[in-house]
C-alpha cells in the first residue's frame, strides 16, 4: 500500500515533465533569458553607468567641487528635511490606517482604501496644482495666509505637503495585506489576558510587522527624496532656497553645466542603489525570520 502511494506521485511528476505544454525548449528559455538581460542592460544598467561616467568625466576634483557648491548643499539639506518630516508622518498614518483596515470592520472602509491609493492614480503635477489652488496667493486660503504672514506655496511647508501626499500610500500598502494575513487571534488573546491597546500593539503587533514596516519606510524615503513633479509645482524653483536635488539637477542641466548636473544626479542614483541593497537585506531577514517562526 505504501509503495503504491509513493509510486503515484512519481508517475504524476513524470507525466507533468513529459507534457510538452508544461515545459519550454532550451532555445525558448535562452531566448527569454537573453531578452530579460537585454532589457536590464539597456534600460537599467546602461543609464546608471552613463550617469556615473558623465559625473566623473572631468575628474574627481570637479565632482566633489560640484557636490560642495552652496546651492547643491542647500538642495541636499532641503531634500533631507522634506524626507525627515514626511516619512515619520507617513509611518504614523500608514500604521494607523493599516491597523484600522486590517483589524476592524466599519462603514467607509472601502472608501478609505480607495483614498489611500489616490496618489497612485493622480499625477504628481496635478497634486502640486491642488496645493497651489488651496494655498496659493489667489487660492482658497491665500488671502488669509497673506494676512497672517504665512507662506505655504513656494516655501518649505508646500514642499513637505506635496512630498507627504505622493508618499503616504507606501507604508500603508505594505502593512495592510501583512496585517490581514496575520489575522486578529494574537491581539484578541493579548486583550483577554488584560493587555492594554498600546501594550498589545508594542508587544504583539509591532514585532509581527517590523520587517514590512521597515520595507515601507525604505520605499517611502526613496520616493520622498526623488520626487520631482509635485515638488516642482509648489517650490517656485528659488535657487538655494526651494530647490530639492531633482530640481537642482534640472536647473544645472538647463544651464549646460553637465558635469555638475550628473554629479548631483549620481547622488540620487546612489540613493536608488542603497535602497535596493537595503530592500534585499530586509527581504532576506524577513524570510529567515518566517522560517525560524
Amino acid at each position: 500500500m505504501s509503495t503504491a502511494l509513493h509510486v503515484a506521485p512519481a508517475r504524476a511528476r513524470a507525466k507533468y515533465q513529459d507534457n510538452p505544454a508544461t515545459r519550454e525548449s532550451t532555445g525558448v528559455r535562452l531566448t527569454l533569458l537573453a531578452l530579460g538581460l537585454g532589457f536590464f542592460a539597456i534600460f537599467l544598467l546602461l543609464p546608471l553607468v552613463a550617469v556615473f561616467t558623465e559625473a566623473l568625466r572631468k575628474g574627481w576634483e570637479l565632482y566633489f567641487a560640484s557636490l560642495s557648491e552652496s546651492d547643491t548643499v542647500a538642495a541636499i539639506k532641503l531634500t533631507l528635511t522634506a524626507a525627515i518630516i514626511s516619512v515619520p508622518l507617513n509611518v504614523v498614518f500608514g500604521v494607523s490606517a493599516a491597523w484600522l483596515i486590517a483589524k476592524h470592520e466599519f462603514r467607509g472602509k472601502q472608501l478609505l482604501i480607495t483614498l489611500i491609493d489616490l496618489p497612485f492614480s493622480v499625477s504628481p503635477v496635478v497634486a502640486g496644482l491642488m496645493y497651489v489652488l488651496i494655498f496659493g496667493a489667489n487660492g482658497w486660503f491665500g488671502p488669509w495666509l497673506q494676512a497672517h504672514d504665512l507662506k505655504i506655496v513656494f516655501a518649505v511647508p508646500g514642499i513637505v505637503l506635496a512630498t507627504v501626499f505622493v508618499t503616504f500610500p507606501f507604508v500603508a500598502r505594505e502593512l495592510i495585506p501583512l496585517m490581514q494575513a496575520q489575522g486578529k487571534d494574537e491581539e484578541e488573546a493579548a486583550t483577554v489576558l488584560g493587555a492594554s491597546g498600546w501594550q498589545t500593539f508594542r508587544r504583539v503587533t509591532l514585532p509581527n510587522i517590523k520587517w514590512g514596516l521597515l520595507y515601507g519606510v525604505i520605499l517611502c524615503n526613496a520616493r520622498a527624496m526623488g520626487e520631482f513633479g509635485a515638488v516642482s509645482v509648489v517650490s517656485g524653483h528659488i535657487r538655494g532656497l526651494t530647490n530639492t536635488l531633482p530640481l537642482h539637477v534640472e536647473i544645472l542641466y538647463n544651464e549646460y553645466q553637465f558635469a555638475a548636473a550628473f554629479a548631483v544626479a549620481s547622488l540620487l542614483a546612489l540613493l536608488a542603489l542603497a535602497t535596493l541593497v537595503i530592500k534585499q537585506i530586509i527581504e532576506w531577514r524577513a524570510s529567515v525570520a518566517s522560517k525560524e517562526a
